[in-house]
């Protein structure tokens, strides 16, 4: 069998998007605008204030730098006078050492010198020390030299000339040594 509709066609429903009409357009573009002019007007007073903090920052560490330079300058010059009063003072050492030196050394050389010898001269040239002299042996001399040696205050001691006059009586022997005096 066959069933036949005899009721009349209904419409079918379309879905319609609701499309909002020209002033509720407006309105939602204004409010929009409006926002948007908001969000960039607070973005630009952040950003102002931002850049004033900044600005701030920067005139005091400037300031800042200006004053570690004074004390870096102050140092600087501190530094420089010590230096200078070390040098002074290694200076005056120096020379104290130097004064004293030919004392040390004639008395260095006086505990050292047997009794049969006879020192003629005593010549220092660039901390070499050089002694000539008479004995009346070769043993005397060789006896200064021991000496010298032993005593710790001179060393390098070496003979550098050994002549006897068998000419002569009494038979003197003249020397020369050479060594290094270290106080």
């Amino acid at each position: 069998m066959i069933k036949i509709n005899l009721l009349p066609a209904r419409p079918r429903r379309r879905f319609a998007i609701a499309l909002p009409t020209l002033p509720g357009l407006g309105l939602l573009f204004g409010v929009v605008y409006v926002v948007v002019i908001v969000a960039v007007v607070g973005y630009w007073v952040y950003l102002n204030n931002q850049g004033n903090s900044l600005t701030a920052e920067i005139v005091r560490l400037e300031a800042e730098t200006a004053r570690h330079k004074a004390s870096i300058a102050e140092g600087t010059r501190f530094k420089k006078e010590k230096e200078d009063l070390e040098r002074r003072v290694a200076l005056i050492d120096l020379i104290a050492r130097n004064q004293a030196r030919p004392i040390y050394l004639m008395d260095a050389l006086a505990d050292t010198v047997p009794q049969d010898i006879w020192l003629t001269s005593v010549e220092e040239k660039e901390q070499v020390l050089k002694i000539a002299g008479s004995a009346f042996s070769t043993t005397a001399v060789a006896d200064l030299m021991s000496n010298l040696k032993n005593s710790g205050k001179f060393r390098d001691v070496d003979l550098i000339v050994s002549k006897q006059d068998l000419a002569k009586t009494p038979r003197v022997v003249t020397f020369e040594v050479t060594c290094r005096f270290s106080i």
